[in-house]
């Protein structure tokens, strides 16, 4: 299919309909047309093939092994008890297993086509939907984990499910294909009706979808919420993120930050992550008017030629950050616009273990190894675990930015219980762990994602156990240190703002790139073109030895490489790597080839 007819497949599908119930009433063939799949995103799925035995199976002239991933929407990554055993029992659907997303989702893989339906069906039936989780919309809203009681996360939790709710698309084709036309709504807080003024500009110009109008969006747009100091949520990373200022304990207005995004091509210099740029200060009353107005502005000026520059990066470029400005603006006739407010992080990291709510309860952020909620053979019991706490507690759960779960609302005398049933199932506290361990993160790639060119989830934690002997051995356990690997230069692990970050090229080759930081806001530049998977631990043993030798009294490691880099003009790759090496190799005794 070229770029351009994803364009008029979406015009021409009656509201996302297209073929896509025919096809799967259709038991002949066990996957669907790729126009079908495209579509299929909007409502929350995506076509895959076990590629562990694509090949096995193209030698015995057999067709891909298909089957389907399936994305339930939950902003702020809130769930019931219910809804994760809902979730749970799906598994007997999938590949047994959940996988928790860094934007606080949750996946089913390996779901198969005759599954679908029913998979949807009590998805939403849960209280929860699919609707949107992927797609040329507006996708999961994020927003702080924390379940701290007071005015201002319980406000942001809010603004998440307000915008999930005004950023949904209006067509009855979900409904009509997954729920037989009955209209089970998601249980997210209604959105406050949009100002007339405003919606009389950003309303779309042909279609019954206010947002969305005929065509939707030119690709993906996310949003996040993320409350100083904390930017568990990435804010740099979002289309549109969104930082509360607050004043005498509750939330006065938002400052908006555009642009972020993190899909690149190798060696396609059209394409690159980028960090948001602050946008705007507005007051709490009109925020949502002005994140419509941002969105409907990259609908009706991003680029629908060509989808690897059709986010709300590109689009930035294209207009130029003042003129981008400027016609948000013209969107909100009658309200205050005031410059950004400043903005200070500390960390993306999540405070694991058992804390104060402020309510009298408590939370305990438990570290899932790259989010999968399985039952892993001689390791922890996840999935039996967080089962047996929600049948037998009731308690809530909430996925993290960093794909790990808490478990909410625990009342004092419950705290024992928990805690045994975590023993139980050997699922333990995070002490002894290095800190870098307990943030490191990679999508899924292999074998259910189509686009991954290397392993990413699979082969981290092997990589984590050889850093971790590193970092022990020169004592930086306790050292802040973001890792981060991906499957494939689009960046869904978020790996373009890490200290450390592994991105698939080829099988079992990287490259990597040094030079993020803890904070999320500061992009990383590429150090080795290529390396192999087993050179990885070496290659992050030099950083780690002239760190060590080089910082100052309580400096991190995102802030000593940012003193010493080169200063001055931004150097390539190539002049950074000749002069970092050449220093790195005298102070730890190694010798460092140059970049590939």
């Amino acid at each position: 299919m070229s770029k351009a007819s994803v364009e008029e497949l979406k015009l021409e599908s009656l509201g996302l309909r297209g073929r896509i119930a025919e096809e799967f009433a259709d038991t002949s063939l066990s996957h669907i047309s790729d126009d079908s799949s495209n579509l299929l995103k909007h409502h929350g799925s995506y076509q895959q093939d076990n590629r562990d035995v694509r090949a096995e199976r193209s030698k015995a002239k057999l067709d891909k092994d298909w089957s389907f991933m399936v994305r339930s929407k939950m902003p702020g990554g809130r769930v019931t008890a219910r809804q994760w055993l809902i979730h749970d029992e799906l598994c007997a659907k999938a590949m047994g297993s959940l996988r928790l997303t860094n934007r606080q989702g949750i996946q089913l893989h390996g779901v198969l086509k005759g599954g679908i339906k029913e998979v949807i069906h009590n998805v939403c039936h849960s209280g929860m939907s699919t609707m949107g989780a992927c797609g040329d919309v507006v996708r999961n809203t994020m927003g702080p984990a924390a379940p701290i009681k007071d005015a201002v996360h319980t406000d942001t939790q809010k603004l998440a499910e307000e915008f999930s709710r005004r950023f949904l698309w209006r067509s009855s084709a979900y409904a009509d294909i997954w729920l037989d036309g009955e209209k089970v709504d998601p249980n997210w807080a209604p959105a406050r009706e949009p100002n007339p003024a405003v919606r009389a500009i950003t309303k779309a110009p042909e279609g019954d979808d206010p947002i969305y109008g005929k065509v939707y969006l030119p690709r993906k747009f996310k949003i996040g919420i993320a409350v100083q100091p904390c930017n568990d949520v990435d804010v740099y990373s979002q289309d549109c993120g969104l930082v509360p200022h607050v004043v005498d304990g509750q939330i006065e207005g938002h400052t908006l930050i555009v642009g972020g995004g993190f899909g690149m091509s190798h060696g396609q210099l059209a394409t690159r992550p980028n960090l948001g740029k602050p946008l705007l200060y507005v007051r709490r009353e009109h925020v949502a008017d002005a994140v419509e107005a941002v969105v409907t502005t990259q609908r009706d000026f991003g680029n629908r030629t060509d989808r690897k520059n059709a986010r709300l990066k590109y689009t930035l470029e294209k207009m130029g950050f003042e003129n981008f400005h400027a016609e948000v603006v013209r969107r909100l006739p009658g309200i205050e616009i005031f410059p950004p407010k400043e903005l200070k992080f500390d960390t993306v990291e999540d405070n694991l273990g058992w804390h104060e709510q402020g309510d009298g309860k408590l939370y305990c952020a438990v570290y899932i190894s790259m989010g999968r909620v399985t039952d892993r053979e001689g390791g922890p019991q996840y999935r039996a675990c967080f089962a047996e706490i929600a049948r037998t507690l009731d308690l809530p759960y909430i996925v993290t930015p960093n794909a790990n779960l808490i478990i909410a609302e625990v009342a004092p005398e419950q705290k024992d219980a928990v805690d045994a049933i975590l023993a139980k199932h050997g699922v333990a506290h995070t002490d002894g762990m290095t800190r870098a361990r307990k943030v490191a993160h990679a999508c899924v790639a292999l074998p259910t994602c189509g686009l991954s060119l290397s392993e990413s989830e699979r082969v981290l934690p092997g990589f984590m156990d050889k850093i971790d002997e590193i970092l022990r051995e020169l004592g930086l356990e306790n050292e802040p240190i973001l890792i981060r690997m991906t499957g494939c230069p689009n960046g869904c692990g978020r790996p373009y703002n890490a200290d450390f970050s592994f991105v698939g090229r080829s099988p079992n080759k990287y490259a990597l790139f040094v030079g993020g930081s803890i904070r999320g806001d500061r992009l990383a530049g590429l150090e080795y073109k290529t390396v192999l998977g087993e050179e990885i631990p070496g290659k992050v043993r030099v950083f780690l030895e002239a760190f060590k030798a080089e910082r100052q009294p309580g400096e991190i490691f995102a802030d000593w490489f940012n003193r010493t880099r080169i200063k001055g003009e931004e150097p390539t790759p190539e002049q950074f790597h000749v002069e970092f090496a050449e220093r790195a190799a005298k102070l730890a005794g190694a010798k460092v080839e140059a970049a590939g």
